[in-house]
């Protein structure tokens, strides 16, 4: 029997740590820490409400549209206008979410998980035809080989003019990012952290000539999604196939849905969207959400134990770091009182049991093509093929989206803060379901709990033992060689973790006390 420990998890967002016990070749115990508390809730209580669109996008730097989005809804529950939202600011609400997520995915494939299965090196050592890896070339020759290495060394398959080809889709998969960031920036005002979404709607309006390079930008994501993305991730799957057998986790999903196709109802949990909300399982029966049924443990988190099991709305964030059976800073957040996945898969399966015709051509698309039944995937494959489906049901929106858009149409509506009240803002981000929650006294906050993706996803046990997903999907996986757990590392990238941004240590005069370098 041996121990595993990786620390940290790399080409993901954040300080994830993994730890793994195994015997026999098999993972017979696992446990995901995340290392870092930052403490968004404490920065936000007693401040005015607004302060929260502006703290909470910046969470995260790769993933802050998202909580931009889940802010401005939370707000609009709280302030009463969640039904008032002109059509215009719905609609660019959701481009600029579309346009964020499609270059999110992207970025996860190419630039995050693909790694782990294309050996650059053996690409730009190559002698094929592609120019685009010159530059990779002329690093490789010098020895600067990061950040490609240093590596866990799969067991890469492709031959070399396949490496080099995907490699070479690995560099224009950055322009098509920044293609995303840059509509994301035509609508929302700069990106990182856009300043248009608002509690109300959008402080910027629609133009002719917004709309065209919109529409160019769209096309041309669209393309690549179609002719690169889902083509790639084919790829990977028919060379790969036994990793559709591997990871497959809890079994259980929940989506908040993603892009209100009209906003006429208060209800976030009842409105039309693009993704549907709702929970489903392996059996791929459809229940509807219902947000009363979220609580978040800390039996085995940092944080004071008498604030287990609260629903956001009542939650605390008390840290407590050296709490004797703690071993992370994520929460485990519960539904219904069991381990929930969230992400792409989730989404995609929710969508599927809830019969959205979409969502079941695609599948049954790929499904077809590799002569599987659906429960192949739920796996590591399939949580690749599911976040490439959701891109490219969003590329294919884009620019009827765009369409919709009335130049000279309003696109906010006034509001008043109130003196006490409650809201609720629910997305599903490019990692999966986002909550913000919101609760006003005296005009101010009083507390706002946000429960992220990785919240769900990599959490500790909860208070009744129960693993959480990424956890449950280590378990049980064979793994060839102990010094070198690249089976590891696949699975927990399949659910491209968010943890956090960075961390900085400095003293207090700014001088640096210590720098880590990483693989």
């Amino acid at each position: 029997m041996g121990k595993i420990v990786i620390d940290p998890i790399t080409r993901i967002e954040g300080h994830l740590k993994v730890e793994a016990v195994v015997d026999g070749g098999e993972v017979k115990e696992a446990r995901c820490s995340g290392m870092l508390f930052r403490g968004f809730e404490k920065i936000l209580e007693g401040r005015d409400p607004r302060d929260a669109q502006i703290i909470t996008e910046r969470i995260c730097g790769v993933c802050n549209h998202c909580h931009t989005t889940a802010a401005a809804l939370n707000l609009d529950s709280a302030f009463g206008i969640a039904d008032k939202i002109p059509d215009n600011a719905r609609i660019m609400r959701n481009l600029t979410m579309g346009f964020h997520q499609v270059q999110d995915h992207i970025l996860h494939f190419y630039h995050l998980a693909a790694l782990d299965y294309v050996d650059v090196t053996k690409a730009a050592a190559y002698e094929g035809k592609d120019r685009t890896l010159n530059s990779i070339k002329a690093f490789i020759s010098r020895g600067e080989l990061a950040p490609f290495v240093p590596r866990y060394e799969g067991d890469y398959r492709f031959p070399p003019d396949v490496d080099q080809e995907l490699v070479s889709h690995y560099v224009q998969a950055l322009e098509m990012r920044r293609k995303g960031h840059e509509a994301v920036a035509v609508l929302g005002g700069k990106l990182p952290h856009a300043c248009a979404v608002t509690p109300g709607g959008m402080t910027e309006i629609p133009t002719v000539d917004k709309i065209a390079t919109l529409l160019a930008r769209a096309k041309e994501i669209r393309e690549f999604v179609e002719d690169f993305y889902v083509p790639d991730v084919i790829k990977v799957a028919e060379t790969y196939s036994d990793y559709f057998e591997i990871g497959r986790g809890c079994g259980k999903f929940l989506s908040y849905g993603i892009f209100d196709l009209d906003g006429k109802d208060p209800d976030y949990t009842k409105r039309a969207r693009l993704f549907k909300q709702g929970s489903t399982s392996i059996d791929l029966n459809h229940e509807p959400l219902d947000l009363d049924q979220i609580n978040e443990w800390i039996k085995h988190s940092w944080y004071e134990e008498d604030t287990s099991g609260r629903h956001p709305y009542d939650g605390e964030t008390q840290p407590m770091p050296h709490k004797g059976g703690g071993y992370s800073w994520i929460k485990a957040p519960r539904y219904r009182g069991e381990v929930y996945e969230v992400g792409p898969l989730a989404r995609i399966a929710v969508g599927y049991a809830a019969g959205d015709p979409a969502t079941k051509e695609m599948v049954d698309s790929v499904l077809e093509h590799f002569k599987a039944p659906p429960e192949a995937l739920f796996s590591v494959l399939g949580r690749h093929a599911a976040r490439a489906l959701c891109a490219l049901n969003i590329a294919k929106n884009l620019e009827g989206w765009i369409l919709e858009l009335k130049p000279g149409e309003p696109a906010y509506v006034d509001y008043t803060i109130p003196e006490e009240g409650t809201g609720v803002g629910i997305v599903d981000a490019a990692r999966g379901a986002l909550g913000h929650w919101i609760v006003i006294k005296d005009q101010k906050i009083g507390t706002y709990q946000c429960v992220v993706p990785t919240t769900w996803n990599a959490s500790p046990m909860d208070d009744m033992g129960n693993h959480g997903p990424i956890e449950q999907a280590l378990i049980g996986t064979k793994v060839k060689d102990e010094e070198n757990p690249f089976e590891m590392v696949r699975i927990v990238r399949a659910f491209d973790p968010c943890i956090a941004c960075a961390v900085h240590l400095l003293n207090h005069k700014g001088r640096e006390l210590r720098r880590y370098i990483i693989g």
